[in-house]
């Protein structure tokens, strides 16, 4: 809907005050040309947009143009309803800030967008914590917070590989939850780390201040380091006849991606077993895993690990039979 489209754009311009027509277009999913129109029909209801052109220039509201309007709809307004506060915030301690704003917010709808509050969330719960939770221990985590905040260096010591303990001077450029777990992302000697907060042992903020880069951008390095992590991460590949009561739910053990591969896997054979290749972490999690399947599951490769399956569950049956 074009209304609601100018008003987001209204909103997008006094958020961030200026915005090319290019970063416009793509946070509205609309053509550059759409946009420059829009800023015409703006103009022409009396909304203050200009432009400049050239370098640094861009699609800015004058310095004097507020507006109170929210602008939600009713699909808006059921999404906001939505929310609830992610672990990760409550653990940075800015959870009770989040309800605070939140609440704010829905005061400032009109009485009748506010009676969906309730009817919503009767409807609607998210719960984004996973059954296997564990608490993960994060004492340092308000320290590195504000050292993030005001671009101070830290001292810090954390657990690396096979228990050593390493210290090092890094620039904090910040912090990412993912999941439940935090991540301090920090640039020490012109090479930029990623350090899990559980592993730190000690922490001091120093109070030299460091020079943040302004072309560093926190979302977009993560999405890198992590397609990065996922390529580096060992792989352990296995091939397994499984059973025809199991195909339907080998995506409950291994996850989603699983279902690729049995859409491009041949044929099941005459006892509808069906032959597949499946990627573990390690030998020992390959092991695990398929002992957990029982007689649902045969190891065809490799022979290390399909004998080691025997040997595994012929122990099993001594042990029961004795």
């Amino acid at each position: 809907m074009r209304a609601d489209r100018l008003i987001s754009l209204v909103m997008l311009l006094q958020t961030h005050e200026r915005m090319t027509a290019e970063e416009l277009s793509k946070e509205l999913e609309v053509s550059p040309r759409t946009i420059y129109r829009d800023i015409t029909a703006l103009n022409a209801a009396g909304v203050p947009v200009y432009t400049d052109r050239g370098p640094g220039g861009g699609i800015a509201l004058i310095e004097s143009y507020r507006t109170t309007l929210t602008g939600l709809n009713e699909d808006e307004v059921r999404a906001l309803f939505m929310l609830s506060i992610p672990e990760p915030l409550v653990a940075l301690g800015v959870g009770q800030k989040l309800k605070a704003a939140l609440l704010k917010l829905a005061v400032a709808l009109p009485p009748a967008q506010r009676a969906e509050q309730a009817r919503t969330r009767q409807r609607i719960h998210l719960d984004s914590t996973p059954w296997s939770q564990s608490e993960e221990p994060v004492p340092y985590l308000g320290v590195i917070q504000q050292a993030v905040w005001h671009d101070h260096f830290l001292w810090l010591m954390y657990q690396g590989n096979f228990g050593a303990h390493i210290e090092m001077v890094i620039a904090p450029l910040g912090l990412v939850a993912k999941g439940s777990t935090w991540y301090l992302v920090g640039n020490a000697g012109d090479y930029i780390r990623v350090i899990k907060v559980m592993d730190i042992l000690e922490v001091r903020a120093l109070e030299n201040e460091f020079e943040r880069d302004d072309n560093f951008d926190l979302a977009a390095f993560w999405q890198g380091w992590c397609l990065d992590f996922y390529k580096r991460r060992p792989s352990y590949i296995v091939r397994i006849r499984v059973a025809p009561e199991l195909i339907t739910k080998l995506s409950l053990y291994f996850g989603e991606g699983v279902k690729s591969q049995i859409a491009n896997a041949e044929p099941p054979d005459s006892s509808g077993w069906m032959t597949l290749n499946l990627q573990f972490g390690n030998f020992f999690s390959a092991r695990e895993s398929i002992l957990g399947l029982g007689r649902a599951a045969e190891v065809l490769e490799p022979e290390a690990l399909r004998l080691s399956v025997i040997d595994f569950a012929q122990q099993i049956v001594d042990f029961y039979q004795v």
